[in-house]
């Protein structure tokens, strides 16, 4: 048999690699692996469509859908999601100490449109009450200056953001130039240990979890897009991956709870799984539209609100029909 080949550029993850191995080969499909930084995946695909399948940032999505450039056809399979109480990084010696220190802030973000920040402009909005009108803005690369937005921004009057091109996010937080830095990546500073940067959240795990008990958002950072073309070219490849990589990722979940032998060099790993089944009541990592409603619309609210996406949209607007519908026996 003939089988399609396709480049899929994905970032180093367990429940994906049986896809990106061949383990599991996709029925009429010959994948080639291409393992990459997801920073540099992001914008490859996004500026120069170099390959025929792709990880992606959920939010460029979005946006770029809300846009009506329809360049790109997302599945909902969720690669990274990732609760993100974690994320804001603060001088141990500032001004802020608690969330409510955040109104009037100074705060830094690697982008508007990052993910991981749409989520946490959400919480600070929503659930801290804090209007994201009073704080001050400043966008700018984490630990090299220079980045910028790769989207299209319609930000809310009253929003407040400037762009840094001089100076890191890192070395403003230092500097106290900025009170907080959002991001996905951890500053240098943090990430070398150094004692003058810390977590706004220190005990993130458990106000994280008590969020999700709350609201029943389990954040998703990324998604898997093909080019428009290769979805018109073979329409049936959307369903055939989706299929994969949920076979791939029960691989994964099985591995992972096999305690015969160590599958990850982390102890009571399979504790951990048990307990993860338990609070998400089955299936930790759902792929889909229905199982994950909630944050789809949740996140499609904040990234509307806050100008990511220039209008508002529904989550079956965001994958092609052959995904939003399965045959019974």
């Amino acid at each position: 048999m003939n089988r399609l080949p396709l480049t899929l550029a994905l970032g180093d993850y367990d429940h994906t690699r049986d896809v990106a191995f061949g383990i599991v080969r996709p029925e009429g499909l010959e994948i080639r692996h291409i393992s990459l930084p997801v920073e540099e995946i992001f914008f490859r695909f996004l500026k120069h469509r170099e390959w025929d399948v792709s990880e992606l940032s959920f939010a460029k999505y979005a946006s770029l859908v809300s846009q009506d450039d329809r360049s790109f056809v997302a599945i909902p399979v969720f690669p990274s999601r990732v609760f993100r109480l974690s994320s804001f990084y603060v001088r141990s010696d500032g001004r802020v100490r608690a969330p409510a220190d955040l109104a009037g802030s100074r705060i830094g973000i690697p982008e508007w449109a990052q993910t991981a920040s749409i989520y946490t402009r959400g919480y600070i909005a929503h659930d801290l009450g804090v209007p994201l009108e009073s704080i001050e803005w400043v966008q700018g690369g984490v630990n090299e200056p220079g980045r910028a937005e790769k989207v299209a921004l319609k930000l809310p009057a009253g929003i407040r953001c400037r762009r840094e091109t001089q100076r890191s996010l890192n070395a403003m937080l230092l500097d106290g130039e900025v009170d907080v830095v959002l991001s996905a990546r951890a500053p240098a500073a943090f990430a070398s240990g150094d004692p003058r940067v810390g977590r706004l959240f220190p005990e993130y795990r458990e106000n994280e979890e008590a969020h999700y008990r709350k609201t029943g958002i389990f954040p998703i950072m990324h998604v898997i897009a093909m080019r428009r073309d290769v979805y018109e070219a073979n329409r049936w490849v959307a369903t055939t991956l989706l299929n994969a990589f949920e076979e791939a990722k029960q691989r994964s979940l099985r591995r992972l709870s096999d305690i015969t032998a160590s599958h990850a060099p982390l102890p009571w790993l399979g504790d951990y799984i048990s307990r993860a089944r338990e609070l998400f009541r089955g299936d930790p990592w759902p792929y889909g539209i229905e199982l994950n409603r909630v944050t789809l619309e949740a996140f499609l609210q904040y990234a509307f609100e806050q100008g990511v996406c220039h209008r508002r949209l529904a989550p079956e607007e965001l994958f092609p029909p052959e995904v939003q519908s399965s045959f019974r026996v």
